[in-house]
């Protein structure tokens, strides 16, 4: 008899809910009995199919207590356990990005073990084998201390940190989350299979492995990784002799990029395959909410990013058995590399991403446009992005603060006044400009845009452009990159609009 691996000393259980302990056992007739002595909480569950699941009753937020799990004469325990918030932190590199490599990151490890934090990063193994058992055999909930915190999810950290601040309450994060990854990864084959836009990714990825054995694909993949951290040192040495140095000149000289190595059941990028060995491990472990940021790796289909991600929710939300668990996410930075062209990719998933926050329930939006860097694509300030999804737990979930302090003025309509156009926002009280307010354009009737002048009149802004005599539209920071200078009186960045799409 065993539990979940998520389970360990030192965890966080969530306050104010039914919390589901569960596990594993070989004799399939067993009861088991789990209970809090200290809050005398107690459940039963029956083993089905060598799983069981207790349902332990609601418990108010504890400092410290006990979880004990009997069956028969065996026993497990679990001490110095607490009864707070638990949220998990999901996505692709910019959730991952380690609190170590953040900008404050050396300042806040030297404070972090007077924080009321707790972390479990569930182990990041590309396949259901051998190798993802014994890594689980060593997972366990963490405290935060200088070495330990190193490691962990900087947005994780920063939302957590305030959140329990403001909460007074120890807050626990789940990290579940995997650099590069498309949503996809992190979703059941049913969700992709039902809709005709989605499940392109299952079929790019059974027409590349048709034909190949297990042994083939594992074959192919080991070779790819020896091959790319053999690249990825001359990529290393380049930059470092010159960190200028253009990305044609990087391929030229460390020949081809294969990134992300070849498709199969070794890659950790393939459709399904990190929900099979990373969600579907901790679900479905109590939670208040997900945390989210991803987007990147899913650039190239930004049509479909919309329904990608309502899926996704859906799919999470049924898996834990509540529709109304709350899915906060960041809206993508500004970003482009210093070689690419500016294709618009990113505009439109900003695009897509508010309106899954429009029109999926339960859900928020964290505006992070100006978190981005030119030319990197893991921006290192990670502090903003964590404290403006704890606006959004706030405001959403919390019900502690108003809109006003948790998001920035929306775009919501235009009137066309002759040669101009007036842009209406809801949730406004006035506008803050950094810089030189930039980022306009308007487009007549022909659907070509050009740059316009921008006039704040109170709640409102006038678009004028002296190529466009008779506008019909207009569109704001509709780039994957450039200066963000329009901010709500809040200091949160407008976020991207247009008035219609061609």
């Amino acid at each position: 008899m065993k539990a979940a691996a998520v389970f360990s000393d030192n965890m966080v259980l969530q306050r104010g809910k039914n919390v589901r302990i569960f596990g594993e056992c070989d004799d399939s007739s067993a009861e088991i009995d789990v209970s809090v002595p200290e809050l005398g909480k107690t459940a039963r569950a029956v083993v089905s199919g060598n799983k069981w699941e207790a349902v332990l009753p609601p418990m108010e937020a504890c400092a410290e207590c006990t979880v004990e799990i009997c069956s028969g004469s065996e026993k497990i325990t679990f001490s110095n356990v607490v009864v707070g918030e638990v949220w998990l932190a999901g996505g692709q590199s910019n959730m991952e990005f380690e609190l170590q490599n953040d900008f404050s990151g050396t300042e806040e490890l030297s404070a972090c073990s007077e924080e009321n934090v707790r972390f479990y990063y569930t182990p990041k193994c590309a396949s259901a084998d051998d190798e993802l058992i014994k890594a689980e055999e060593s997972a366990c909930w963490t405290l935060p201390d200088k070495k330990s915190a190193s490691a962990w999810s900087a947005v994780g950290y920063y939302f957590a940190k305030e959140l329990s601040r403001k909460l007074g309450v120890t807050v626990g994060i789940i990290g579940c989350n995997w650099g590069g990854t498309s949503a996809s990864a992190w979703m059941k084959r049913a969700y992709l299979e039902r809709d005709k836009a989605l499940r392109i990714y299952l079929d790019e990825y059974e027409k590349a492995t048709e034909g190949k054995t297990e042994e083939q694909m594992i074959a192919e993949y080991a070779e790819y990784t020896e091959y790319h951290e053999k690249w990825q040192q001359r990529v290393n040495r380049c930059y470092e002799e010159d960190p200028d140095i253009k990305w044609a000149k990087v391929l030229e000289k460390c020949g081809e990029n294969r990134y992300p190595g070849p498709p199969g059941c070794k890659n950790p990028m393939r459709p399904c395959g990190l929900y099979e060995t990373m969600i579907s491990r901790v679900c479905p472990y109590t939670v208040k909410g997900f945390i989210y940021y991803q987007g990147e790796s899913d650039d190239h289909r930004p049509d479909s990013y919309y329904r990608l991600l309502s899926a996704l929710i859906e799919n999470w939300r049924n898996d834990w058995q509540d529709d109304e668990l709350p899915f906060l996410f960041v809206q993508l930075p500004m970003f482009r590399n210093a070689d690419d062209e500016d294709t618009k990719n990113w505009a439109e998933i900003r695009e897509a991403q508010e309106k899954v926050y429009k029109t999926v329930r339960r859900t928020g939006l964290a505006i992070a446009l100006d978190c981005g860097e030119f030319n990197n694509i893991h921006p290192i300030r990670k502090a903003p992005v964590g404290h403006r999804l704890f606006l959004q737990a706030m405001y959403e979930v919390y019900r502690g603060i108003s809109d006003s302090e948790a998001n920035p003025p929306v775009y919501r309509d235009y009137e066309v006044n002759g040669g101009s156009i007036t842009l209406y926002f809801s949730n406004c009280s006035g506008f803050e400009v950094c810089g030189t307010l930039a980022g306009f354009e308007a487009a007549g009737a022909d659907g070509v845009y050009y740059p316009a002048d921008a006039v704040i009149s109170g709640e409102t802004i006038i678009l004028r452009s002296d190529k466009v005599s008779c506008p019909v539209s207009a569109r704001m920071q509709w780039t994957n990159y450039a200066d963000v200078t329009l901010f709500g009186r809040n200091g949160i960045p407008v976020p991207p609009f247009r008035t219609r799409k061609y």
